[in-house]
């Protein structure tokens, strides 16, 4: 049990692989969103993971992320309603500005990417978590989804995509079972968006449910 006071507002965080349908829940939610991929770390940042056996940039690896940025986003929305958030093109590998995000006086919010199973325990302690979903789709169906995003965005280059695509699609199984392990609950679209609609209304999601 936390031992912080209710926040005014609270944040459903929305996991699954690259590519899961995360962005479209979170539109169909309704809900305010704050973007995760917005705290990625720039391109030329010394800390930044290489795949294994590669020269390419591991964006897939939590260290790729800014983590105590992003909670701190997090916690200022809960609090006070507002916070600044950086701007980040992904095909540059750079902030290219800030802006303002303002949730009034809604008590949810989503907050959505890849890495957000990585701030459930934390969210939790802060008493700051609404519920936590991981979104799954099958890697077939995702491997497709994403590649056709990342092209018609042309977030990189085609090799760097195929090449992360078929990474991801094979190990889209052990990423959905660290996402879960940290605290999500994986679901599909439907049920995601039960869950949330949940989670709006003031309706709690059982504790195991959520854990699992």
């Amino acid at each position: 049990m936390s031992l912080h006071p209710p926040a005014p507002a609270r944040v459903v965080l929305l996991c699954g692989p690259s590519g899961s349908g995360k962005s479209l829940v979170a539109e169909l939610s309704g809900l305010p969103v704050l973007r995760l991929d917005d705290f990625y770390k720039e391109g030329d940042d010394p800390t930044l993971p290489l795949v294994e056996g590669s020269s390419d940039i591991d964006w897939d690896h939590p260290q790729s992320w800014d983590e105590d940025v992003a909670v701190a986003a997090i916690a200022d929305l809960c609090a006070t309603g507002r916070t600044r958030v950086p701007v980040y093109d992904i095909a540059l590998s750079a902030r290219t500005g800030e802006e303002a995000l303002e949730i009034d006086r809604t008590p949810v919010f989503i907050a959505e990417g890849i890495f957000a199973a990585e701030v459930v325990e934390r969210c939790r302690e802060l008493g700051l978590l609404a519920d936590a979903l991981c979104l799954t789709r099958g890697p077939l169906t995702t491997f497709r989804r994403r590649f056709l995003r990342d092209l018609k965005e042309g977030r990189k280059s085609v090799p760097f995509l195929l090449r992360r695509g078929w990474r991801l699609m094979r190990a889209e199984r052990s990423i959905v079972a660290r996402q879960t392990a940290l605290g999500a609950y994986a679901c599909d679209r439907d049920e995601a968006l039960c869950r949330l609609a949940a989670a709006a209304a003031g309706r709690h999601t059982p504790a195991k449910a959520a854990a699992a």
